[in-house]
């Protein structure tokens, strides 16, 4: 196995070392456990399955997911085999023999790793007789109302009995590494431990239970971390008995992880136990094989999403195109938590500063937020089928006026223009104007909402006035459904969408990660973040100058509400002023941070977890120096020496600034220069063993 190869050939630098040389390291096997396997609710579904394949690759055909079975996720995802290992088979079929349904198959994701699938309803019969065996494990009590609660103790008792058929099979030895994401996962864990189950188990949370509905509740929540009278809060929230799920499994893990830094201080005072090792959220970076391929894909996604504006916008597109910035936010629609209302509020100060100064810059601001909805806006769908109409129209007349050019050149002749329309054409022409004119203003939403007068979005749209007037520099649309190829309005996929926008806004209150400003940071679309988000606290730590490589972050942890509003309008205004140069090369720098957040570097925390559970667990078979967790020092962009990503950045020391000295500043920027320096930032935490001849590297053994 590959893991064996890695974990016999070296005991430097952080990984484990055998002692028992007669220990059959081909058992040890990975579970990851997780509500979200095969099964998307949210971003934990994003981490496991982007994760899966550095996983795969370090540990091959010794890595298992684990989940629950939902019949229509599955036909499209699962393809159903049998276990190859046969002391997984031999755990499955005792289940199964006891009226279990168990199923097993390849995830047909990137590496198609193994996944083991319960039931949830074929078990539901055992719940009474599981929760009393929770009961005496825990004493945490589960009320028969709470479903979601119900089926985590079912799908809990489910992992707990299989890893304990698969644990007899070895006889004691270290042999089973279980890893579980979130409280759903938890019971599982809880009942490992109370059983004395020989595996090294591991426990992440991506967000605290009682943080996220205390920061949807809008308090000061960072600001009074430590005066919450936490079991108060809990019960008056009625999610007492989650919360102690959650903060059973941090305690009874042998490891306990966190995603990011804010999260680690959170989750010592919310579940009084400090994380043993913070874990970074990654993804999967493609690199394309020519350098500005990414370039040329907004280019192309942009044209789509003008497209859109030009139907959304008939009657009213006095403005620019090749002028108009677009901006958006999306995620859970989550008001407070995402940022919503403070976006809003920076976008009606943006309109008032752009207005002022007479731009002729004009920024549209999308809102792909999912929320219950009717149908349509016919007036938006009305607007859409006039771009077409007008679309075809233009492409006849072009036909007919090019036959006509065509056969007078034949000729030898110049036409007469004034001839070359007839009045057909301009009659045609002149209905096509006429059917143009509207006398509403463009809609602020694309859809029918289910209950306009108080969804918060649109509330504060009217409490500030943005409704798409022509004098309006700010123009916003909602768009209240997930974004589809196939949709009849605006026909991209999220990540098309993404890659034809300029900036990505997030400027969340509570983000434990932030996978939306990382997705924008891989496809090199600057973005706004914040030092309350893991992703903004794990820039800044990285990163000298984040502005100086799209990555702005806004202060919401030391600066009142409305100082934090500012900054955001400051960065919102400063990015309009750039020139089209400037965001080229902005572009380029923020895709080349998207290394920083490849699996393949941060890949290595999750390893580091996994060796800390099992020295922790087994010590009289594994030791592991240091104990410490990987270091990220020298791993850092400096800022950049060549021409400010921004006006703002640099203050002109004569007020007559000229275009002249714009192109001195231009002709210093060398990126191919600039990119290998970034490059060379780029070091290896901790370093790994000579491999011997003729081994293949594994993954955790490549030097970055």
């Amino acid at each position: 196995m590959p893991l064996a190869r890695s974990l016999s050939m070296t005991s430097l630098n952080g990984l484990p070392q055998w002692e028992d040389e007669d220990l059959p390291v081909e058992d040890l096997l990975l579970f990851e456990v997780s509500w979200e396997v095969t099964n998307k609710v949210g971003g934990i579904y994003t981490v496991i399955q982007t994760k899966a394949r550095t996983t795969a690759d370090e540990w091959g055909e010794n890595y298992f997911l684990i989940g629950p079975y939902f019949e229509q996720n599955v036909k499209t995802q699962v393809e159903f085999c049998e276990p190859p290992n046969p002391a997984v088979k031999k755990a499955m079929d005792t289940m199964k023999s006891q009226g279990c349904q168990v199923f097993f198959g390849r995830w047909l994701i990137e590496s198609s790793p193994y996944v083991l699938l319960f039931d949830i309803g074929s078990a539901a019969w055992n719940l009474d007789r599981w929760k009393g065996e929770f009961w005496d494990a825990s004493n945490i009590g589960i009320p028969y109302h709470d479903r979601e609660a119900n089926d985590a103790v079912i799908f809990g008792s489910l992992t707990a009995w299989f890893l304990k058929e698969l644990s007899c099979q070895f006889d004691g030895k270290p042999s089973i590494i279980a890893h579980f994401h979130e409280w759903q996962a938890g019971v599982g864990l809880i009942l490992s431990r109370a059983k004395k189950l020989p595996v090294a188990t591991i426990f992440t949370t991506h967000a605290t239970l009682l943080g996220r509905y205390l920061c949807a509740a809008s308090i000061d929540f960072y600001n009074n971390l430590d005066r919450f009278d936490i079991d108060k809060e809990a019960g008056e929230r009625q999610i007492y008995h989650r919360y102690c799920m959650e903060r059973a499994s941090g305690h009874c893990a042998h490891v306990f992880t966190t995603v990011s830094q804010i999260t680690a201080t959170e989750a010592e005072h919310m579940l009084k136990k400090s994380p043993d090792v913070v874990t970074p959220n990654g993804l999967n970076v493609k690199k394309f094989s020519a350098m500005h391929e990414f370039q040329n894909l907004h280019a192309m996604y942009k044209s789509r999403i003008q497209d859109f504006i030009r139907g959304h916008f008939y009657g009213h597109l006095d403005f620019d195109l090749d002028k108009t910035l677009f901006f958006f936010i999306a995620g859970r629609y989550e008001f407070s938590n995402k940022g919503a209302d403070m976006f809003l509020e920076a976008l009606s100060r943006l309109n008032f500063l752009l207005r002022v100064h007479k731009s002729d810059v004009t920024v549209v601001a999308f809102f792909i937020m999912p929320a219950k909805t009717n149908n349509f806006n016919v007036e938006t769908l009305k607007g859409q089928a006039v771009r077409k109409q007008l679309w075809d129209t233009a492409q006849s007349v072009k036909e007919k006026f090019g036959r006509k050019l065509y056969n007078a050149l034949l000729k030898g002749e110049i036409p007469d223009l004034n001839k070359i329309l007839d009045r057909d054409d301009i009659t045609i022409m002149k209905r096509a104007i006429f059917s143009t004119q509207r006398q509403s203003l463009p809609p602020v939403t694309t859809h029918n909402m289910t209950d306009d007068s108080n969804d918060p979005i649109l509330s504060t749209i009217r409490r500030i006035g943005l409704f798409n007037h022509r004098t309006d520099r700010v123009k916003v649309i909602l768009h209240p459904e997930f974004l589809s190829s196939t949709s009849p309005l605006l026909p991209l996929d999220y990540e098309e969408f993404v890659r034809g926008c300029h900036l990505g806004v997030f400027p969340s209150y509570y983000e434990p990660w932030g996978y939306t400003p990382a997705e924008c940071t891989v496809m090199g679309i600057p973005s706004v973040t914040t030092n309350l988000s893991g992703f903004g606290c794990f820039m800044q730590e990285h990163v000298a100058d984040p502005a100086a490589y799209g990555i702005y972050i806004v202060d919401r942890r030391f600066r009142s509400p409305d100082e934090s509003c500012n900054q955001l309008t400051h960065f919102l205004y400063s990015f309009c002023q750039q020139n089209r140069r400037q965001r080229i090369i902005q572009r380029n720098r923020t895709e080349r941070l998207s290394e920083l957040l490849d699996w393949r570097y941060l890949g290595r925390y999750y390893m580091h977890a996994r060796h800390l559970a099992l020295r922790r667990t087994f010590p009289d078979k594994f030791e592991m120096e240091p104990s410490a967790p990987p270091k990220t020092e020298g791993f850092s962009f400096p800022r950049p020496s060549s021409v400010p990503p921004s006006p703002s950045a640099s203050q002109h020391s004569s007020p007559h600034h000229s275009e002249a000295e714009d192109e001195d500043e231009d002709e210093r920027y060398d990126e191919d220069a600039e990119a290998e320096r970034d490059r060379q930032n780029i070091k290896s935490p901790f370093t790994f063993g000579a491999l011997p001849q003729g081994k293949k590297k594994q993954h955790g053994e490549y030097r970055n």
